[in-house]
């Protein structure tokens, strides 16, 4: 079985025609035969592709022949299944919406994998995740800080976390380095002066530097939910139900909760895919029948 080829990228840089540029980004993807999700903005383009290796090796060599986008980073990954449905190319007022006026010719410093392994050892630096509560709960830098934030236009919360630590070095993260842009323009803006991102986000530190100072799996925004960084990976979470090792993500079965969960695979059928059984008993009550849902309802009663 021949893999499917994964590209995760982005670019800030001015596009003076976004949607002309989306119609036509759309109709050379779906010529050579691509998969993805794709945002265009103003400021630039973000977004994933799979595909063939000659698939995506095509896409690269357009991409990098615009002078635009000659210097950008992809973050290549591998699997056996297509990650998207279909090719998606969207316009969005900002590549990642943060709905902070920040100039990001004030962003951190961008430090290879090996330069922020270095920092990131360091007693006075301080390591910061740039990314989402749920993402940094299945996977982190060991001692990272991991604000509690349901979404990055919630970033600005982290001073607060840092208050009073504006003149110690900071080293901040996020899963390709998009985020991390504007998070450390922000982050200079107000008052700390040595900040530092890593280039390529954890994505390329895990190609380049495995099993040395990551913690679980990485969270990406796809249906695989999450990719190895480490060659012999463990769960840092446990399933919400049982409690064994697990970091497979997914929303809860009962529409009213939808709660983004952990959930192993030996629970999601036990118990229809519910994050409780609470949940799972109001599946019940609303009339979703099975033998296995019955006789358990009967012996948890």
């Amino acid at each position: 079985m021949e893999l499917i080829h994964i590209l995760q990228f982005y670019q800030y840089v001015c596009l003076d025609e976004p949607e002309l540029f989306a119609r036509h980004h759309l109709s050379f993807c779906k010529e050579i035969g691509l998969r993805g999700r794709i945002l265009v903005a103003c400021e630039g383009i973000n977004g994933s592709v799979s595909g063939t290796e000659e698939q995506t090796l095509q896409y690269r060599k357009v991409l990098q022949r615009d002078t635009r986008f000659k210097n950008m980073l992809f973050k290549e990954d591998s699997g056996l299944m297509h990650p998207f449905k279909k090719m998606v190319v969207k316009v969005k007022p900002e590549l990642v919406r943060f709905e902070q006026d920040v100039d990001l010719k004030h962003a951190g410093m961008h430090v290879t994998p090996r330069e922020f392994l270095e920092l990131a050892q360091k007693e006075d630096v301080i390591v910061l995740d740039a990314r989402n509560d749920y993402e940094s709960k299945v996977g982190k830098f060991k001692n990272a800080i991991t604000p509690r934030i349901k979404n990055f236009r919630e970033f600005p919360k982290v001073l607060e976390l840092l208050k009073g630590k504006e003149d110690m070095k900071i080293a901040m993260y996020c899963t390709g380095g998009i985020r991390c842009e504007k998070a450390s323009a922000f982050l200079k803006e107000h008052g700390f002066k040595e900040v530092y991102q890593l280039h390529g986000g954890i994505l390329n530190f895990g190609k380049e530097l495995p099993d040395t100072l990551w913690e679980g799996a990485c969270f990406v925004f796809d249906k695989r939910l999450t990719s190895s960084i480490n060659t012999d990976e463990k769960p840092i979470t446990n399933c919400e139900l049982c409690g064994i090792p697990c970091d497979l993500y997914k929303n809860c079965a009962h529409t009213l909760c939808d709660k983004f969960c952990i959930v192993c695979i030996e629970c999601e059928k036990q118990y229809g895919g519910c994050c409780s059984l609470e949940c799972f008993k109001h599946l019940l009550q609303r009339g979703i029948k099975s033998n296995i849902c019955s006789s358990l309802i009967q012996r948890t009663a």
